[in-house]
């Protein structure tokens, strides 16, 4: 809020500093690569501390965003520019706030004949943008003037076509026969001809896209969504007449695909509906295409609802069998919910009696080498059952199911309260009337845009009337006044909410979709009888895993609705941010909230730069946001799927299936757009997914809950003035503002450089700083939310198989508060060992004693007993121990736990819920150093056993300051100056980082950070001491790790040269995971009309050209990562089949204090297990079989690049000779 606060000030400076004629930025109308992560509703706002009453700081922030505006043109040169001044809205203690419009302003700039080139370009754009307003001015008057002058004018809607116009003759026939034929005759008979008819000859370019089943097109994609979304909301005659018309017309039939025609065909079986359904079979024959089995699945399906002949059911299956298409597959491969699929059953039995339904077999079990032992029948099983009774699971997921059902979670927000002042009770009963007349606004603007946009329907365009029409109109207004209470008070971007309001719409349409199919009651009897499995006080005849018994119990997946092209969720939120805009105005002055004569708008759409980058903003009216600081509202709203689930999450049984309740999610996390990696999961074989679906299941099922001793000591900071220094964000006003002295005219440029610079150090470290403090609200407030509840955090994964939590805000993939805050909700005993590995956790999280071995880390615990007590008892009075800690908050919860045993009479019997942790020693280089067999990396990243821990950062230190040494004896300057500067702290994050492919000009800028951190290093000297330590930090790699650098210049190589044949490159994990690298050329989508032109960014389908550069970069660290997240699945199955809680952040693993020798035993072995694979050999066999073409191809360039990469893949490097087994006999390869 600081920063805004700050516009007149910093205005005032900039205006001083800027030089005159400053040049401009090339404009682009929007973007996505900009987007944030999910958004949440927050009508929360911290109530501001200025009140100036002599001149209204937010008037003059928007005023000046304008005049930058003319700022801009006037240094491009352009000869005359208009602006309208900004209504202002009057608070009701201003003044009576008539609110007149000022006089235009003529903003003379430039001199004739001075225009440079460089901005002719934008003087054109501007002319172009306003002769397209004039054109459309022109239009609408012309419209305007039919209207008064002919009174018969009426805009009834635009006849829907049934019968279509056919380019076959012979088709033309039958078509008209059809026609002709009396009402009630057998449309069924005419079935029969048709299907005999064969398809016009395909033209070569029809037949591969038909063959290849080639990418759509934008306006492919969005003609297809038009006609599925006609079918969900009961335009059925209007998605016909879309087809027919597109099939009429010579080049517009060339777009349709046989997918669209199907879904016409199916909406249409629905209905029983015949004759429709053969003028769509006829115009399939028309169109060169030949029928498939969903075609064949709707006839028979139509038929079904019918009484047809006999005769006609046998001649569409003979002739379905003619095409080489089996009935049995109709029941297998194609998605038909419950009720069509027994009206296809019914019209099959009437002309075959004996047939059967092919029964639904449970998956076969995976038999990989690595998940044997996992599914194995025989020997001991101790799967976890949870501490909760069926009744109160039960409740549990009623409660869960009317969150997601409602869509949305409120939340009190843990900001320090306001006084309930007149001031504030008047703010918010103005809120509330104001709410009401949006309210009753927006329904107007929604109604009269679905009429608008119906009446394109009707002639012939895919418009977004279906998907307006699939939320109730109150639930449509609720969902845009939530997004409103949600805008930052900086602004949004339109993109951005343009793509957040789509995809609500998307999952709210989702939810009410299956409550409305039904599905929702057949969830309730699956899962009260999945329950039994987990309950505490039920049984089941075997043990198994749960996603093994849902699949027991017969549950039939319902056919799934696939997601939104990007383009058609982009465009319908584009028109929902639209009417937002156009519907919500305030009265210019808020004294007079019944006076409508003088309206101003609510948002203002204005344009900022981001880089090169023009992007359309959306700001509220400083006097919408002063009247919201006012309010201060005491309530958080959050999207149901950011919230932590109330019961345990669905067990993972497919791509598209598992984690929420009722709302979508998918099984791996992907980029907009993107639809190659959910292809991938749907095409491999199921019981390839097995070890990922149970993984994600199993780290789901685990139960949370808070910790409420840490989350009160957090919550009096941060309601008082918070503690940077313990990660409790400041408020924004604690923020310094920047110098404000005015400038004598003769300051000197460099003092005016410096004041620049210093400005937007000031602004940044206040948008960090309302960035940090909004990440811990939303953080605190759900976990004060949860407070006395037990909870579950649903997981899911990214492209290269690292799991993560779904809810974004709460998790405990957070900092080090955001993992204090969170306990397993299910104890377990200390026992014999328990509390040492307490003593040994709260040693690590200090950071004091990493190179000694757990003895003395044991003892030091004891040595300062007396702190740990002191620290539990009087955390914020008492000596403050834990204060110094690596990890602050994490340290004071282990002391807490620590406390309590040692005062119990038997800490062995003590219940702990705290998490112990056991983290990998620079994980990535462990994975490099066993592929390799490399002993002296494998010494240094603790494979080998050894007394005490190595450490590889100090290792590289050591090496580094080896040969600082010697180039300082040869007077070198720069190795001279860094003497006593060459840390472990300097070279770590380097060297962490370039196991996952960090380069030499982002590791020196990572040296250049940690040394701009000391404050005695001489600061001229930055970027040339950054360059000499990353070169001798990447020699010292080279050096001490030989084999791994080997192994990562061949995935590079290898990488390089399959993206230069065209492909992304692909692998499989060892436990059978798909995997392609979503980096590809990038290309702009636009959409133009409406309020601003759109424009985004499509870099991830693989149909377009790779990013060579960044599949070649990218192929080494993300083959570790799907390494690393190989082992972690690993562990987290045998864990759960020993019976132990178990919770993973990548590379580090928790479980309980007592089972903390079971887990490291179990991390071991599997890691011996997964190297023990031919990984190396088995990826240069796949990407050989996937990559290199087995005969000679066409040209020879292609062929000598096809050897070369043979070549290459074959060129494994060759192992060392380290024994894996060692592994295991390692005291420090995960401590």
């Amino acid at each position: 809020m600081m920063a805004v606060l700050w516009g007149r000030r910093a205005a005032r400076l900039g205006r001083g500093l800027w030089p005159c004629g400053r040049p401009g930025l090339p404009a682009e109308e929007g973007t996505l690569g900009g987007l944030r992560g999910p958004r949440r509703s927050s009508s929360a706002s911290p109530r501001e501390q200025d009140q100036d009453r002599r001149k209204d700081w937010g008037h003059v922030e928007l005023l000046e965003v304008l005049q930058a505006r003319v700022r801009q043109l006037q240094a491009e040169s352009v000869s005359e520019v208009t602006v309208n001044r900004v209504d202002v809205a009057r608070l009701p203690e201003h003044g009576s706030g008539d609110g007149g419009c000022q006089p235009p302003t003529k903003v003379q700039t430039g001199a004739e004949g001075t225009t440079p080139v460089l901005f002719v370009h934008w003087a054109k754009k501007l002319d172009k943008d306003k002769r397209i307003r004039e054109m459309r001015r022109q239009r609408l008057e012309k419209q305007l003037q039919r209207q008064a002058q002919n009174p018969g004018f009426t805009s009834e809607l635009k006849r829907l076509y049934v019968e279509p116009r056919l380019l076959s003759k012979q088709l033309t026939t039958c078509l008209q026969g059809c026609v002709q034929e009396a009402p009630g005759s057998p449309w069924e008979e005419q079935l029969a001809r048709v299907l005999q008819e064969a398809p016009r000859k395909l033209s070569l370019d029809k037949k591969q896209g038909q063959q290849l089943k080639t990418r759509l097109t934008s306006r492919q994609q969005k003609i297809l969504a038009f006609l599925k979304c006609c079918l969900l909301t009961g335009h059925q005659s209007l998605a016909h007449h879309l087809l027919v018309t597109y099939h009429s017309k010579g080049k517009s039939q060339s777009l349709l695909t046989l997918d669209m025609y199907n879904t016409v065909m199916l909406g249409w079986a629905r209905q029983g509906a015949f004759r429709e359904l053969l003028y769509v079979f006829i115009m399939v024959k028309d169109a060169g295409f030949s029928p498939d089995l969903v075609s064949y699945a709707a006839a028979l399906q139509c038929m079904g609802r019918q009484d047809p002949d006999v005769g006609t059911i046998e001649r569409c299956l003979k002739q379905m069998s003619q095409e080489g298409l089996k009935l049995q597959e109709i029941f297998t491969a194609v998605p038909l919910c419950e009720a069509e699929r027994a009206a296809v059953l019914k019209a099959v039995l009437k002309a075959k009696p004996t047939f059967k339904v092919p029964e639904r077999l449970l998956s076969p079990v995976n038999t990989s080498k690595l998940l044997r032992d996992v599914y194995a029948k025989d020997g001991p099983v101790s799967y976890p059952k949870l501490h909760l009774p069926l009744k109160t699971l039960w409740d549990l997921f009623t409660q869960q199911l009317r969150v997601e059902l409602a869509s949305t979670v409120c939340v009190k927000s843990v900001e320090k309260p306001v006084a309930e002042s007149k001031e504030v009770r008047h703010a918010r009963e103005t809120l509330k009337l104001l709410r009401l007349q949006w309210e009753k606004a927006l329904l107007e603007a929604l109604q009269e845009t679905k009429d608008r946009l119906e009446r394109e329907a009707h002639r012939g365009l895919p418009s977004m009337f279906p998907f307006l029409c699939l939320l109730d109109e109150q639930e449509m207004v609720r969902m845009l006044l939530q997004a409103l209470q949600a805008l930052p008070t900086q602004g949004e971007s339109f993109m951005g909410l343009a793509r957040d309001l789509g995809a609500r719409t998307f999952g709210r349409h989702e939810v009410q979709r299956q409550q409305f199919s039904g599905q929702v009651e057949a969830l309730k009897r699956h899962y009260r009888r999945y329950l039994h499995l987990l309950a505490s006080d039920t049984e089941v005849p075997e043990p198994c895993l749960p996603r093994q018994y849902w699949e027991a119990l017969g549950v039939s997946e319902p056919p799934q609705e696939q997601p939104w092209p990007l383009l058609v969720q982009v465009e319908l939120g584009r028109l929902l941010a639209e009417i937002l805009v156009q519907a919500t105005k305030m009265p210019s002055d808020l004294g007079k909230l019944r006076d409508t004569s003088r309206l101003v708008p609510l948002l203002y759409h204005v344009y900022s730069f981001r880089n090169v980058y023009q992007i359309g903003f959306l700001k509220p009216h400083p006097a919408y946001v002063q009247l919201l600081a006012t309010a201060a509202e005491p309530t958080l709203t959050f999207e149901a799927v950011d919230v932590p689930m109330l019961c345990p999450p669905l067990p993972w049984t497919s791509p598209h299936t598992g984690a929420f309740l009722l709302s979508p999610t998918k099984l791996m996390r992907a980029v907009d757009g993107t639809t190659h990696h959910q292809r991938l999961l749907e095409n491999c074989a199921p019981t390839a997914l097995h070890g990922a679906l149970d993984t994600l299941t199993q780290l789901g099922s685990c139960a949370r809950r808070v910790n409420w001793r840490v989350l009160d000591l957090v919550l009096e900071l941060f309601q008082d003035k918070g503690c940077p220094k313990l990660s409790v964000p400041a408020r924004p006003s604690e923020v310094a503002p920047p110098h404000e002295a005015p400038l004598p005219p003769s300051t000197a440029l460099v003092r005016k450089a410096e004041l620049r610079r210093e400005l937007a150090r000031c602004l940044k470290e206040a948008r960090e700083m309302h960035s940090l403090r909004a990440e811990a609200l939303y953080r605190l407030s759900l976990a004060a939310h949860l407070r006395d509840r037990v909870f579950w955090l649903p997981h899911n994964m990214d492209f290269r198989g690292r799991t993560y939590p779904c809810p974004p805000h709460f998790n405990h993939l957070g900092n080090d508060l955001a993992r204090a805050l969170l306990e397993f909700a299910q104890g377990r005993p200390l026992g014999p060992h328990g509390l040492d590995w307490l003593k040994i956790h709260v040693v690590n999280l200090t950071g004091l004693k990493k190179r000694e071995p757990l003895q003395v880390r044991r003892a030091f615990a004891e040595e300062v007993m007396g702190d740990i007590l002191d620290s539990a008892d009087h955390p914020m009075t008492g000596r403050k121990w834990w204060m110094d800690s690596e990890e602050p908050w994490q340290t004071l919860a282990c002391c807490m736990e620590i406390a309590k045993a040692v005062r119990t009479s038997d800490p062995a019997a003590y219940v702990s819920h705290l998490p112990v942790h056991q983290d990998g020693s620079c994980n990535g280089l462990q994975h490099y150093a066993a592929l390799g067999r490399d002993s002296v990396g494998a010494a240094s990243v603790n494979l080998e056993p050894a007394d005490v821990p190595q450490d590889v950062y100090s290792d590289v230190a050591a090496q580094v300051e080896v040969f600082r040494r010697q180039d300082a004896r040869r007077d070198l300057r720069v190795a001279q100056v860094l003497e006593g500067f060459v840390t472990r702290k300097v070279v770590k994050q380097t060297v962490m980082t370039v196991v996952y492919g960090v380069t030499r000009y982002g590791g020196r800028l990572q040296i250049e950070k940690r040394l701009r951190e000391l404050s005695d290093f001489p600061q001229e000297f930055l970027w040339e001491a950054s360059h000499y330590l990353v070169r001798h930090v990447f020699r010292s790699l080279q050096e001490m790790f030989s084999g791994s650098r080997a192994i990562q210049h061949w995935l590079t190589e290898s990488a390089r040269l399959i993206s230069h044949m065209g492909s992304a490159v692909e692998w499989v994990t060892p436990l059978g995971i798909p995997i392609i690298q979503p980096y590809h050329q990038e290309i702009k989508i636009k959409g133009r009309g409406g309020l601003q032109s759109v424009s985004y960014s499509v870099n991830a389908d693989s149909s377009l050209k790779p990013n060579k550069l960044k599949q070649r970069n990218g192929f080494p660290p993300n083959f570790i990562h799907s390494l690393d997240s190989t082992h972690m699945m690993l562990t987290a199955l045998h864990c759960y089949r020993e019976g132990l809680t178990f919770v993973s952040v990548h590379d580090c693993f928790w479980t309980h204090a007592a089972d903390v020798p079971i887990m490291n035993q179990v991390c071991r072995e599997q890691f011996v297990r997964l190297h023990s694979q031919p990984i190396l050999q088995d990826l240069s066999s796949f990407l050989i079989s996937r990559f290199c073409c087995g005969s000679r191809p066409q040209k020879l360039s292609q062929h000598l690049e096809d050897i070369k990469l043979r070549e290459t893949l074959l060129a494994v490097p060759k192992p060392g000779t380290f024994d894996l087994e060692r592994v295991k006999l390692s005291t420090f390869f995960f401590s």
